[in-house]
Formats: structure tokens, C-alpha cells, sequence
């Protein structure tokens, strides 16, 4: 059956892994952070977030990654809070400032429900690291109704290794970042002093369950793996790093979104060094360096004047149309 959950649904794993998910937040463990507070009596650890699901918004996407958007629209659910404090966070009213409503896991059913119905081409979990147990509720509620289409999983990538596991065969498209290859930048820059020690196993093991990114015939994502790694200023991001281990740890025919949109919000304006918007030649030399490694399957984003290195290379990708 497709997509995979489905499978696990029809025969009842799908709910075991709702009640397995759901211990975790007894002494809570369903992020890195293993802050070890009962969620389940609704207190609340370094994400802010208790029994209750939180959620920003919902709606038919169009801005993700051409296989992941397709022409009908991704159908997100943006959930509240976060298990990082990325100082240079876009959406940080969503992520630090818990903007967002609670909901029931009948509430998020529905939600999932809609978007179907609007002919989204998924459903895609942004930030759901820290919610995983009351999202596989709401999954196990629409599935029941008839929910059809395949599940995103749109993670910062610091994932804990448990709750990936309860995951596989549930997600079909993992869409993780790899902010960083550094722990000092990634202590510096989003308030986590162990993220590659997490987030390059996560990886590993989103790869293993789903494989490389599979598209249907109108080049929609339909199975596999996209990793989005945003480039900073002076290589705070460790780019060189993050795509040699993409290439040579992962697969070189990863699908890897080379996201150059970085700017300066939140509190990144008082940090000497993510002060000021990416120069188009950092960039440039992301997207060199990537093409020497072989890396064809990157989405390369051309925000910058038309000087910008932009080769043959970003004619090559399968993300163009």
C-alpha cells in the first residue's frame, strides 16, 4: 500500500507505535534534549510544549522545494515551538515566541484531512521534532478517515535516533537540515552543544529508511530524501564539511537544497559575523565546491544578480523545470 503508513496502519503497527510514542513524554526523551519532565501532565521542558499539540497555521504550500511544492501545493502544518534557539531564526515568533493555538490530535486529524482535500500532494510536518507522540495521534485519527497521501517530515535535523525509529515506515520524504558540522558554531549560533553528534546519525538514519529522493511522472516527490543546509556568512555553517559528508557518507546522488536566502532577524544582528546578508561570492563558492564534489542533485538558488557562479551546473538539476 502507498503511501507506507498505510501499510502500518492496516495492520495495526500503526497504532502500537502511537502508544510507544506516547510513553516517551512521560519522562519526556522525544528530542535530544531528554529534558526528562512529564509532558503527559503537562509540564513543559526547553521546548515550551506539554500534552497539547501547538500549531501555527496550515495551509497549501508553495514556496518549499519544487518536488516537495509540485503544482498543487505542499500541504504544511506549521507546528509551535522548537528544541534549538537559532538566534538568526526567520520564523521565530513561531519557533521562541510560541505563536500558535493548541490543538487535539482530532484537531491536527482534520487539518491533515483538509489539506488532502484541497489536493495537497502531502502532508508536511514542519519543526515536529519535539511533538512526534501527538502528531502520530492525529496521523492515526486521519488514517482512520482516509488519509491517502504521503507524510514529509520537515525537521532543523536534531533528531533524537529513538523516535526516528518509531518513525520508519511511517514517514515516506524526510526533509532535515544539516545546519552545521561544527558543534562550537552550532553552540553559538543555536544554543546546542552536541548537533552534529545528533543530527549526521539522523541523517543517516532518514537515508536508510527511505533511500534517495524518488519523483512520479509529473516530478513530485513521492519517496526519499532532500537535505537543505542554509550557507551563512564566513562559513558559520561549515558548508565545505556538510557537503563533503553528504557526498561521501551519504550517496552522491543526494538531493541536496543549497539554500542561499540567509539575512540578518531575530538576534543575529548583534552577532559580529551573521550581521549581514550572505555575499553573493559565499555562495558562489558553495556551489563551486559542490559541483567538484559531483554532487548533480542540488537544488541551487539564484537570489543574487546574474554574475553569481551559476554554471552549467544549475542548468543540470532535476529541480528545474
Amino acid at each position: 500500500m502507498f503511501p507506507s503508513y498505510l501499510n502500518l496502519f492496516k495492520t495495526g503497527e500503526l497504532k502500537k507505535r502511537v502508544d510507544a510514542s506516547l510513553k516517551m513524554l512521560h519522562e519526556c526523551r522525544a528530542c535530544p534534549r531528554n529534558c526528562g519532565i512529564d509532558r503527559l501532565a503537562g509540564k513543559t521542558g526547553f521546548c515550551k510544549s506539554g500534552r497539547q499539540l501547538i500549531v501555527s497555521s496550515y495551509t497549501a504550500h508553495h514556496g518549499e522545494e519544487p518536488p516537495i511544492s509540485g503544482s498543487l501545493g505542499s500541504g504544511t502544518v506549521f507546528f509551535t515551538n522548537c528544541n534549538l534557539r537559532c538566534i538568526f531564526c526567520q520564523n521565530y515568533q513561531i519557533s521562541q515566541l510560541g505563536e500558535g493555538e493548541s490543538c487535539t490530535a482530532e484537531e491536527l486529524a482534520d487539518m491533515m484531512l483538509k489539506l488532502q482535500s484541497l489536493r495537497c500532494h502531502n502532508i508536511n510536518w514542519v519543526s515536529p521534532s519535539h511533538f512526534v507522540p501527538q502528531i502520530l495521534e492525529g496521523l492515526l485519527i486521519a488514517a482512520e478517515k482516509g488519509l491517502h497521501i504521503p507524510i514529509v517530515y520537515n525537521s532543523n535535523g536534531y533528531d533524537s535516533f529513538e523516535t526516528l525509529k518509531l518513525l520508519d515506515g511511517i514517514v515516506d520524504i524526510y526533509l532535515p537540515d544539516l545546519k552545521y558540522m561544527d558543534d562550537k558554531n552550532a553552540n553559538e549560533c543555536s544554543g546546542v552543544s552536541d548537533y552534529a553528534k545528533f543530527n549526521l546519525p539522523a541523517i543517516k538514519e532518514m537515508h536508510r529508511q527511505v533511500g534517495n529522493l524518488a519523483l512520479d511522472e509529473h516530478g513530485v516527490a513521492i519517496r526519499g530524501m532532500i537535505v537543505r543546509h542554509l550557507v551563512l556568512p564566513e562559513n558559520m555553517s561549515n558548508t565545505f564539511a556538510a557537503l563533503d559528508f553528504l557526498s561521501k557518507e551519504i550517496s552522491p546522488e543526494i538531493h541536496i537544497s543549497l539554500m542561499s536566502q540567509y539575512h540578518p532577524c531575530h538576534k543575529a544582528e548583534a552577532h559580529p559575523v551573521l550581521n549581514r546578508k550572505l555575499a553573493k561570492e559565499e555562495y558562489a563558492r558553495a556551489v563551486k565546491y559542490a559541483e567538484s564534489l559531483g554532487l548533480d542533485n542540488c537544488f541551487i538558488q539564484a537570489m543574487y544578480s546574474s554574475d553569481v557562479y551559476l554554471p552549467d551546473f544549475k542548468r543540470k538539476k532535476p529541480f528545474e523545470k
